[in-house]
This record gives C-alpha cells, structure tokens and sequence, in this order.
C-alpha cells in the first residue's frame, strides 16, 4: 500500500469537538460525518494507509491561542510518531511575538491561518505583522485561502503577501483558492514559495480539471489532505485514484512532498 501523509487535519478536544464540527458543517453548508476527535482521525486514516498527519486548529479569538495551542502540542506528545502540529495565532492579539514564542517552545513547526473563521485580509497590516513575525522565526504557514462569499483570503489577497514574503515556505489550502480554484491557478501557479494542498477540492473538480491544476502548480509543489473532520479519507482517496497521474506524480503527492516539507524520515 502507497504511504500517505494527510498534510490537512483539524482536531479538537473531545468536550467540544460535536460543537466545532457543527460549526464547520454550517460556515460550509455540508454534510459532515467524522466527529474531530484524535481517535476519529486516526481511525479514518488507518483505512487509506495514512502514516502521519499534519494537525492544527484555528482561534477564532485572542484568548483562545495559547489553549489551542497547547492542546495541539499535546496531541503531539501522545502521538509523536504520528503527528506534527502547527498552532495559531490570532491578528488581533495584543502579545503575537509572544504568543510564537510560546508556540515554538511547546514544539510546534508551524502556523495555521484561516482569514475566512478569523475575519481579516491576507494583504492587510494585521496578516503582515503576523507574517513579519513567523518568517523571521522561518516557520512554514498554512494558510486556507479562497471562499467566492468573502474578501479575506482570495487570490488578490493571498499574492500580497506571497510577494512580501518571498522566503517564507507557505502552503495554499484547496489549490491555494477553495471555490476559485481557476482564478488561484491562474494568479498563482510558479510563485517559488507556494504548496498547495488538494483538500476539500477534489469533490468540485473533474478529474481533468484537477491534473490541469497540479500540473500548473508542479506535481512537486502539492500534497495530499483531507481537511478532516470535512471529508473521509476513503472518499478523497477514490477522488484522487481517479487523476491520470504517474506513479512518480502520486507518490510525490501522496507522501514525499509533505516528508521533506515537514522533515518526515
């Protein structure tokens, strides 16, 4: 069996994971049948032959950062072999040094940004402050971008700040522009410092349509995910099986681009 990286998971503690899945399902509109949980992850996971996940949460609000977290760190800790975690942080936030500060200090490799949940521009002040701060501590980012109902993280958005940062390793979630897709690979494709990952894509997209976009981007720019606790692993890996990709593409999207992303042995 292929191995796989998920370079695309959310998780959350099990007291509110019904409540935050909920959450998703409405900000979305879609049916969702996964719970958010640690265990849920690992379960959907082991049916597609995942071998490590890339984990992370969003804080919708200041106060939420170090608890957030400190519970990714955590489910690092209890599944070291299996995990590595990015934490957040927050535009808002009065202390966003301190708050990467601690980040790092409790292990974390990276940061996740959702604009859309966190209400502000990737080409404003507040992203470049934030973005200022991580490429400085030369961490990657995770960035969800694209959502056609809002202005927050859009291709003319996300080009901003690509350009402002141009040593900074950032990952596009969704072809770097979920329900834009053709507009991101147009603006996008060939920035040096942009992956982009196929999460919640591949169920809008023909198969066709799909190669056309790796292809854009590099089959080595792009890595495999699927935005649990949105979609099961089963479905998204009969989504990608139907792409007319060498061996070589899927590997290379399936595990090597996210091992050496993430300094995977």
């Amino acid at each position: 069996m292929q191995k796989v990286i998920n370079a695309h998971c959310h998780i959350y503690p099990e007291k509110i994971a019904s409540k935050a899945v909920l959450g998703i399902r409405d900000f979305y509109d879609l049916n969702m049948s996964l719970n958010g949980t640690v265990e849920g992850l690992i379960k959907d996971g082991e049916k597609i032959g995942v071998v490590h996940y890339l984990i992370h949460s969003v804080a919708t609000t200041p106060k939420q950062v170090k608890s957030i977290n400190e519970f990714i760190a955590e489910s690092v800790n209890q599944n070291p072999d299996l995990f590595t975690g990015f934490g957040t942080l927050h535009p808002d936030s009065e202390s966003i040094q301190e708050d990467l500060d601690y980040l790092i200090e409790l292990g974390l490799k990276g940061v996740k940004l959702h604009p859309d949940f966190q209400q502000f521009a990737m080409n404003d002040e507040r992203a470049y402050r934030i973005g200022e701060a991580v490429n400085e501590a030369d961490l990657p980012m995770l960035i969800h971008c694209g959502d056609f109902r809002y202005n927050y993280s859009n291709p003319e958005q996300i080009k901003p700040f690509l350009d402002k940062f141009p040593d900074m390793t950032i990952i596009g979630a969704h072809f770097a522009g979920w329900s834009v897709w053709e507009e991101a690979t147009q603006k996008l494709a060939g920035t040096p410092n942009l992956y982009v990952d196929l999460s919640s894509s591949l169920y809008d997209l023909s198969p066709e349509k799909a190669v056309e976009l790796i292809h854009a981007y590099g089959a080595d720019k792009v890595l495999w995910g699927s935005d649990y606790p949105m979609w099961e692993s089963v479905s998204e890996m009969e989504y990608f099986n139907k792409l007319d990709l060498t061996e070589k593409e899927r590997s290379m999207i399936l595990y090597e681009n996210a091992a050496k992303l993430l300094n995977i042995k």
